[in-house]
């Protein structure tokens, strides 16, 4: 069991890393060939639409990955799966391709519209990956997660070479790499998992699925607002650029958190089957949170030890003392993610889903309240606070 565990965590730390590099190469790219406004509204758009898909989710891929774990039959619940996204997801993009007829004053809608496309071929893809977390296949989610991110960066560094990024040409690139990795997905899906994939409906089966996702869906409803409420509101009452800067220190943050990212798709299943144990290894569980801390404040310090001469040399002094303070709140965020995560994943393993919900609607509560009263005063600081004070 430590070996599989080891192997589980060496795969999936494998592909954050190769994902988070190309990532980086991605962001980097984008906000150096990119003016500020351009990149502030193709990263309003994407915040929309990320938030929006998850939302769609309704928490059904927490509920797959823990019913795969106890041992639930694959085909049944990938099915079931399925079924959901292709509904939901055919649905949602079909009224925001009506409603282009009904806000065509707004100037970015089609930018939305584009980049909603290539999420839909994403989110499409999601059942996949899931299922190989809860089936513990986490070699075969390495390949289903590397392959968008590994086509733009390539695609992108072409294009700088040239100097030809410009938004249209990066949009195009973003749906083609969105679109990729679903045909590719799927193939290496069938031919990896040996799961059919069937789309076939089963009322009983997927009400019975809404329903055990029900107090699930309230937490992603909150934590996609949470994720992303503060780039909407930004883009919406300040302007594109401020968004740009916003984004810019909030991409890096997120960077910060990968020892997070790598470890936390393996503990759901493991904290599934140690919580049904009579006497979990409490040790264990200690020496985790402990680690978790050291790191988070290792994090801190080091990003704002490099933040100002490193971000300016890169960006040209476009990003680096412009965000100074910002990045310094937000990287006090730190060690509360990694704390928030830890005790989320315990009580989502004892299926104490009520409990986390109330815990996150207050998060989201204060996090929006904040968000509203101090962005338009203090701007992307005032942000940064309003998410900090969310976690606090």
């Amino acid at each position: 069991m430590k070996r599989k565990f080891v192997n589980n965590l060496s795969a999936n730390t494998l592909q954050l890393i190769v994902n988070q590099l190309s990532g980086l190469v991605i962001f980097y790219l984008l906000s150096a060939g990119l003016d500020k406004n351009s990149f502030g509204e193709l990263n309003l758009a994407l915040a929309l639409m990320l938030a929006i898909f998850n939302i769609l989710s309704f928490g059904i891929d927490q509920i797959a990955i823990r019913r795969l774990a106890s041992g639930e039959n694959p085909r049944t619940v990938l099915s079931l799966y399925l079924t959901h996204v292709v509904i939901t997801g055919l649905a949602f993009y079909g009224l925001l391709f009506i409603g282009r007829s009904f806000f065509p004053a707004i100037s970015s809608y089609n930018i939305i519209l584009l980049i909603g496309a290539g999420k839909l071929m994403i989110y499409f893809s999601t059942p996949l990956k899931q299922s190989a977390i809860g089936l513990e296949r986490f070699k075969l989610l390495a390949y289903l997660s590397v392959i968008s991110n590994i086509v733009r960066a390539c695609c992108l560094v072409v294009l700088a070479f040239f100097h030809s990024i410009n938004l249209q040409n990066v949009i195009i690139i973003f749906i083609s790499g969105d679109l990729l990795e679903l045909v590719v997905g799927i193939l290496l899906f069938r031919s990896s998992a040996k799961i059919p994939l069937i789309i076939r409906w089963d009322k009983g089966g997927y009400l019975a699925l809404i329903k055990e996702s029900l107090p699930q869906f309230g937490v992603v409803i909150i934590t996609s607002a949470l994720a992303r409420f503060d780039w909407i509101f930004i883009g919406i009452v300040l302007s594109a650029v401020k968004l740009a800067e916003y984004s810019f220190a909030y991409k890096v943050f997120e960077l910060s958190t990968l020892p997070l990212l790598a470890i936390a798709p393996l503990l759901i299943p493991w904290f599934t089957r140690l919580f049904k144990e009579a006497q979990p290894d409490i040790p264990k569980l200690k020496l985790l949170i402990r680690a978790e801390m050291i790191i988070a404040a290792f994090t801190i310090v080091l990003i704002n030890s490099c933040w100002s001469p490193v971000i300016d040399r890169l960006t040209t002094g476009k990003y680096g003392l412009v965000n100074q303070r910002t990045i310094f709140v937000l990287s006090l965020c730190i060690p509360l993610i990694y704390f928030t995560n830890f005790l989320w994943t315990i009580s989502f393993a004892k299926r104490r889903l009520k409990m986390i919900f109330t815990a996150f609607a207050i998060t989201l509560a204060v996090n929006i309240r904040a968000d509203v009263v101090l962005i338009p005063i203090y701007k992307n600081e005032g942000a940064a606070i309003g998410y900090l004070a969310g976690y606090a």
